[in-house]
């Protein structure tokens, strides 16, 4: 998504997108900043870095402009225009089975973005799911999916339920596994408590391949 429609959205997106803080804490007063940009080096001798997350459709001035509005880019040379890309994915829930195969082929198996999961985590992991698939397929044996109290599990039910019509591609995240059964109100507690869950599923299921 273009970043400048994600500033729309309000002041506060960008800092729970691709200017997430969290993990970064500012070495001069040792607390986490208000906001990030990433820059990735993109050649040995550290001369050019890649501004993440900064996919546009701004023209070339407004870039300039805007991009050097950030602190330590003001005399920053752009080698490069921040540009879209677009993925081109399966209708998952409309084509495939829950596994990720064909239905009629169940020895074909997808992974990664075209099956409509965003990310490199995500992506490896389907590719990890669909290997595992694969051997059980050729083995005669029914094919499995983690539960839905896993990152993965959840993912796979994204990809199976998802309204056809409307579907898009998804991300990792913790609202797409299931509820804890209480009520818990701390966030960064919250969240501790569906991975140590997750965590100890994930073992459960594992075990059991």
């Amino acid at each position: 998504m273009p970043v400048e429609e994600m500033a729309k959205r309000g002041r506060e997106t960008l800092r729970f997108g691709p200017m997430k803080p969290v993990g970064l804490r500012d070495p001069r007063t040792g607390r986490e900043a208000y906001a990030i940009a990433q820059l990735r080096m993109e050649d040995r001798a550290g001369r050019m870095w890649n501004l993440v997350g900064f996919q546009t459709r701004l023209r070339i001035p407004e870039q300039q402009r805007v991009f050097r509005m950030i602190p330590g880019l003001e005399n920053a040379e752009f080698l490069r225009f921040g540009s879209i890309h677009r993925n081109s994915y399966i209708n998952s829930p409309a084509s495939l089975s829950p596994y990720l195969s064909l239905r009629d082929q169940p020895a074909t198996l997808f992974a990664g973005q075209l099956t409509g999961v965003e990310g490199y985590t995500e992506s490896t992991a389907t590719g990890l799911l669909a290997g595992v698939n694969l051997h059980r397929e050729l083995c005669g044996r029914e094919p499995v999916v983690p539960p839905t109290t896993t990152m993965l599990g959840a993912l796979y039910r994204y990809l199976r339920e998802a309204d056809p019509k409307h579907f898009q591609p998804m991300n990792a995240n913790f609202g797409l596994v299931d509820e804890l059964p209480g009520r818990v109100k701390d966030k960064r507690q919250k969240r501790e408590q569906l991975a140590a869950r997750a965590l100890r599923d994930m073992a459960e299921w594992a075990a059991g391949l």
